[in-house]
């Protein structure tokens, strides 16, 4: 039985896991992402080792190959992690770094694509043509197939939605260092941020959370401005989700994320309320896999770019 590796590097948490031919999770770890100094050697040096770990100390030689899920931008044909908001680190040569220290094949997507193609070898999104796969979590990001095929633009980066613009009375400076992006808005990272600006421009009273789950927790407990914000925060979801519906036509939206998987009930209903029929609106549905999706998407490219849902390589070219 083939076994690979797959890794999904995010903002926050990274995972390293030995799958086999069938999706099979034989082992997970999960460490915290470097968050500090700008040396690729420290992003390489922290992943090699949780490929080592994930493998009980070492690479077999059984090993076909190394997927990386990577929170983009990417440069898919170069191998190299771009200038990702979330993360401190710039043009890292990933493949080359990588693939040289452990001696095995070594491909990387966008982890949204990941996720993607996690949802339809394995998830809800089995069996459909025209997908798109949202996540909200630290970052913002999307994934989509169009007629079958993953699109996937001219360097492995095509539906980074979560900086289409959704927003100009607040004009929230996001992590790219742009203005009204969803990112900047919805993401756990600046969810706090939207709501201290959101109490100052509405004249509310400030508490200070510095974590969007606090935010969430004070819904459930009743709190009548937070419930207020969350409809605000709702209408911005469903005004990037409308955009993604015009742009893409899909059959099907996935949502995945921590922010949304632990808040879909205060999150997912109120955001279908209000978004818009210009076109059919498609089916909206929660991951079932946990927030695994990535992890099972760099599995399926750790075994080769060609893949059924399009070569991600020879289009990169």
């Amino acid at each position: 039985m083939m076994r690979v590796v797959a890794v999904d590097l995010g903002a926050t948490n990274t995972r390293a896991s030995l799958l086999d031919d069938g999706g099979r999770v034989w082992k997970k770890i999960e460490a915290k992402t470097p968050a500090g100094g700008a040396d690729p050697a420290i992003l390489t040096g922290f992943l090699s080792g949780l490929i080592r770990r994930a493998c009980g100390g070492s690479v077999p030689s059984g090993i076909s190959g190394i997927g990386l899920s990577v929170a983009g931008p990417v440069d898919i044909r170069r191998g190299i992690l771009l200038n990702p908001p979330n993360l401190p680190f710039r043009d890292v040569p990933l493949i080359t770094m990588l693939s040289g220290e452990l001696g095995v094949p070594v491909r990387m997507v966008n982890d949204c694509h990941a996720g993607l193609i996690g949802e339809l070898t394995y998830g809800v999104a089995r069996g459909r043509k025209n997908v798109a796969y949202i996540t909200i979590s630290t970052g913002i990001g999307g994934g989509v197939l169009t007629d079958g095929r993953i699109l996937l633009g001219r360097d492995g980066n095509a539906a980074e939605i979560g900086h289409f613009h959704v927003d100009d009375t607040y004009n929230l400076t996001c992590g790219c260092g742009h203005s009204g992006h969803w990112e900047g808005y919805a993401s756990g990272k600046h969810l706090p941020w939207f709501f201290a600006q959101w109490c100052h421009y509405h004249g509310k009273p400030h508490w200070g959370p510095d974590k969007a789950e606090d935010i969430f927790l004070s819904a459930r407990e009743g709190d009548d401005d937070v419930m207020r914000f969350l409809g605000d925060l709702s209408r911005i979801n469903a005004r990037a989700v409308s955009d993604v519906i015009v742009a893409y036509d899909p059959e099907l939206i996935v949502f995945d994320g921590s922010v949304i998987r632990s808040n879909a009930d205060l999150l997912l209903p109120p955001m279908k309320d209000s978004v818009d029929h210009y076109l059919m609106v498609p089916d909206m549905l929660m991951t079932g896999l946990q927030g695994d999706a990535p992890l099972l998407g760099a599995g399926v490219i750790a075994g080769g770019y060609d893949t059924r849902f399009g070569d991600f390589m020879s289009r990169a070219l």
